[in-house]
This record gives structure tokens, sequence and C-alpha cells, in this order.
């Protein structure tokens, strides 16, 4: 019989490191061996099967990453930039090798920390594990190649406690629309509008984030001519999705090589 696949959580006590912690119990798979969290948190020492809604198994919320790093094959990571950037180099001396990171809200220069200090460990980043956003970014992709000169506009609404804008998965999208056309998706995103702007720029990948009740996620990308427009859009039902597909992705990091990868290498979408 497989050994399991040991999974430690950063984030232990969020909103996905409590979805995780189901995900990861339930899965024949794998097995939950640490959780990790903020030292300020009210969680430290609590069980996580607790947290979850679940019978006590044994394992606390704890603020100890390096141990958990000496314990785990993956790190799930759904925490803030600075501690997944800290979680990254710090994977250079322990055993864990592989890393999936959810974490959202990075400035440009922290994006670029976190590759670099993920160099010699394997990462994949995400800001959405949804299969359906991921194919998603890969329908917005290939259409603004094929349309290079229409209007890019995305459009999101998440729940009323939801403290990043616009979201991980909005810019996703928005770097697809860039990739696809070959542009620099920072020098043409345009995050927010707001007053006298002016007309709308060639070339520009235009956003607009909404928030209210507990709309867990939904996103809309709209590609428009002077004649016509294209609407592709993804809604998420249950958080859940998200959570199985972090799982997804650290069974599958537990078998890969140094690198960093995102979901299309997980699901097969590169084209």
């Amino acid at each position: 019989m497989t050994d399991p696949i040991r999974i430690a959580l950063l984030g232990a006590d969020g909103r996905m490191g409590i979805e995780l912690v189901r995900q990861v119990l339930e899965h024949p798979e794998t097995q939950l061996v640490a959780g990790v969290t903020a030292p300020k948190s009210e969680n430290i020492g609590r069980d996580l099967g607790e947290l979850a809604g679940l019978n006590d198994f044994g394992v606390q919320v704890s603020t100890d990453l390096r141990g958990a790093l000496e314990r785990c094959d993956v790190l799930i990571d759904f925490s803030s930039p600075k501690a997944a950037i800290d979680a990254a180099l710090m994977m250079h001396s322990v055993r864990c090798r592989a890393m999936v990171s959810g974490t959202t809200g990075f400035s440009q220069s922290e994006d670029r920390a976190l590759d670099v200090a993920a160099e010699s460990v394997c990462l994949v980043q995400s800001w959405n594990f949804s299969p359906g956003v991921n194919v998603l970014t890969a329908l917005v992709e290939r259409a603004s190649k094929v349309l290079p000169e229409w209007d890019a506009e995305i459009l999101e609404m998440h729940h009323n406690q939801k403290a990043d804008a616009p979201s991980g998965t909005a810019l996703m999208l928005g770097k697809s629309v860039a990739a696809g056309r070959d542009i620099d998706f920072y020098e043409n995103a345009v995050l927010a509008r707001k007053g006298m702007t002016g007309a709308r720029q060639p070339g520009e990948i235009g956003f607009a984030a909404l928030r209210g009740g507990g709309v867990i996620g939904d996103h809309e990308v709209r590609l428009a001519a002077g004649r016509e427009m294209i609407t592709l859009s993804h809604m998420a039902f249950d958080r859940s999705v998200f959570a199985a597909g972090a799982l997804d992705a650290a069974i599958w990091a537990s078998r890969q090589d140094k690198g960093i990868y995102d979901m299309h290498d997980v699901l097969g979408l590169k084209f």
C-alpha cells in the first residue's frame, strides 16, 4: 500500500484552511499532519478537527512553520504574501520540497519575490484552483489572441468580507488577456476608474470590483468591438471547489521536480 501524501496547511484556520481540513481528511491518498496560523490567531492550540466541525484527530493549530515543513510532503498555503514568501525561503533547508499557494493580494514585487524564493522547490501557484475558472482563463487567452484589438473588461463580485480588490482570479483573467496579446500586464492594467478618466485607451485591460452579501465568486470577461461583444463568465456555487482543486494540485505537486507551475500544468491546459 502506498504511503499517504502528508499535507500541512499554512493559514489553517482561515476560510479555505478549514475547508481544506475537511478535504484532506476525506481524501484516501492524503494525511493532514500540521496546521499553521499567524501568531495573533485566537485558534492556536485548538484541534483542527474541532475547527472544521468534525471530531478531534490530534493535530492542533500552531505557529511552528518550520516544524510543519519538517513533517509534510506538500505545504498548501492560503495565508498572506509575506507568510508565503517566508515559507518558500524556509523550504530550502527543510524536508518539504513542494508548495501549493493560493494566497492573493501580492504586489508586483512580492509576486516576483515568491518566484525567486521558490526557485529550488516545486511551487504550484494559482489565485483560483477551480477547474472551471482555469478553463475560463485558457479560453480568455485564446480569444484575446484571436481578437487583439477588442476592448477587454473584467468584472468580479465577492462576499463583503473579502479584503483585496481586484480579486486574484480577476488578475489571473487579466494576465490571460495580456498573455494572449503578448503584452505586459502591469503596463496595460487599469485596476479601477474614478472621475474624469477620459476616453478608454487602446490596449487597456479594465477591472471593476463589486462586494456584497455572501457571494463566493463571480467573474466575467467582456471582449467588446464596435458592433458585437463576447462575454465569458464563471460562477462558483460552493467554496469547496477551490479546496478540492488545491488538494488535487498538492497531490500532483508531490510527484513533480522543482519548478514553478500553475493549474494549467496540473489540468493539462497548456497550448
